[in-house]
């Protein structure tokens, strides 16, 4: 099983479902989750207890979501527990989305967005049924503090297009805590562990530092009290035969990838900075995929390599030398590769068959979500450095079979 599907409820991103009874609650979760997560009725009230659903949305990963009950339930004193119910799910909430009828904002609403507001929770405001709503924006009878507050989104849960738009919504309104909070490789370590870090001083090593990802990763294993030994490619055999037990993990540049895949037993997991960064930044299982479909591409495929920062290349530059070589080695001469750098990233990615991005070490999660999100919308494959240079040297499932965010297993 998947740490991401076994991860406890506390590591979740919990989100929540208010409104009051009959406005679609339950037909959006369904929507999002794409299966019947909650039970669908015309009969106002159906859901009567919040109803929990832990799973895996991609790009989110791990989530909780609860469909609540209706705000204004009127049924007496079972009415009024229900509404006690919700709002005890209101306080557990990370993020909340406040459910209403286009066209139908009421004092329930109200009640709520001054609830979420007061509790400093972010919220999406999702104004259901909008296909059924006549003239005009439904978004201008919402109070200015409302629309100041909030992201808003107008949809049909009949739509199929329904869950991508609440997908890409809760991507842009998620807390900031949860998309930094996930560490780069501890976890993936045994109590007090031990990783091997290969980092070879080339001519794209910085003169008296490490690169980005190096430094983050050695800092994630010191902050668990994780033991880093770091070396260098050469001295990698010698370094290995002078520890007293196997280390947990090998973490190599990916350059070195297929020299360093050589070196290290076989019951050694090995993985590199670049497939760590798959999944501490994006999305390891749709990266994962890319990095498989890049295998199936032939020379009259068209590929872009992104990277989100941009420095001047030198004469061995990782993308846009070593990886177009290793691509028209296994591809053949005949494949067309463009190049991206910087903040600006292409809108035409219908136009490729592969996207090819860095590590993403100078974006934060949510930038590099975006990123995947689009790809994924425009119907092309995306992976990064990291899992391409593996493919492309054989040792892409032994350089996974240690993770385990977004079921690489």
């Amino acid at each position: 099983m998947s740490k991401e599907l076994s991860a406890p409820k506390g590591m979740r991103l919990h989100i929540g479902f208010f409104g009051r009874r009959n406005v679609g609650k339950s037909s959006l979760i369904n929507a999002l989750t794409r299966q019947q997560t909650s039970i669908v009725s015309a009969q106002p009230g159906t859901t009567t207890d919040p109803v929990e659903k832990a799973m895996e949305l991609l790009p989110l990963g791990p989530i909780l979501l609860i469909d609540t009950a209706g705000i204004d339930d009127d049924q007496a004193d079972l009415g009024a527990l229900r509404i006690k119910r919700t709002d005890d799910a209101i306080s557990r909430t990370d993020l909340a989305l406040l459910v209403a009828e286009a066209g139908s904002w009421g004092r329930y609403e109200d009640e709520l967005a001054e609830r979420f507001r007061k509790l400093g929770k972010p919220f999406v405001v999702v104004l259901n049924k909008a296909d059924l709503c006549q003239g005009g924006d439904a978004r201008q009878c919402l109070p200015d503090a409302v629309r100041e507050a909030a992201q808003i989104v107008l949809l049909s849960a009949l739509n199929p297009e329904a869950g991508a738009e609440l997908r890409q919504a809760l991507l842009d309104c998620a807390p900031a805590s949860f998309w930094e909070s996930r560490p780069i490789v501890s976890d993936l370590l045994s109590e007090n562990g031990t990783a091997v870090l290969v980092v070879p001083i080339d001519k794209e090593a910085p003169k008296g530092r490490l690169i980005l990802p190096q430094v983050q990763t050695i800092r994630d294993l010191l902050d668990a009290g994780c033991c880093a030994v770091v070396t260098q490619t050469e001295q990698l055999a010698q370094t290995l035969d002078n520890l007293k037990t196997k280390p947990d993990l090998v973490i190599t540049d990916s350059q070195a990838f297929k020299r360093v895949a050589e070196i290290v037993p076989a019951d050694i997991p090995l993985t590199s900075f670049s497939v760590l960064f798959a999944r501490y930044k994006g999305d390891l299982a749709t990266m994962l995929e890319g990095a498989r479909h890049l295998l199936n591409l032939d020379e009259t495929a068209r590929i872009l390599i992104a990277e989100a920062c941009t420095h001047h290349p030198i004469a061995e530059d990782i993308g846009t030398v070593k990886i177009p070589r290793l691509l028209k080695a296994k591809l053949g001469e005949g494949i067309t590769i463009e190049h991206a750098q910087g903040r600006d990233f292409p809108e035409n990615l219908q136009d490729y068959d592969l996207v090819i991005h860095c590590g993403g070490c100078t974006l934060n999660r949510r930038g590099m979500l975006h990123r995947l999100q689009a790809c994924r919308e425009s119907g092309v494959a995306v992976t990064n450095y990291g899992l391409a240079i593996a493919a492309l040297n054989g040792i892409l499932e032994r350089s996974v079979a240690s993770l385990r965010y977004g079921g690489a297993k």
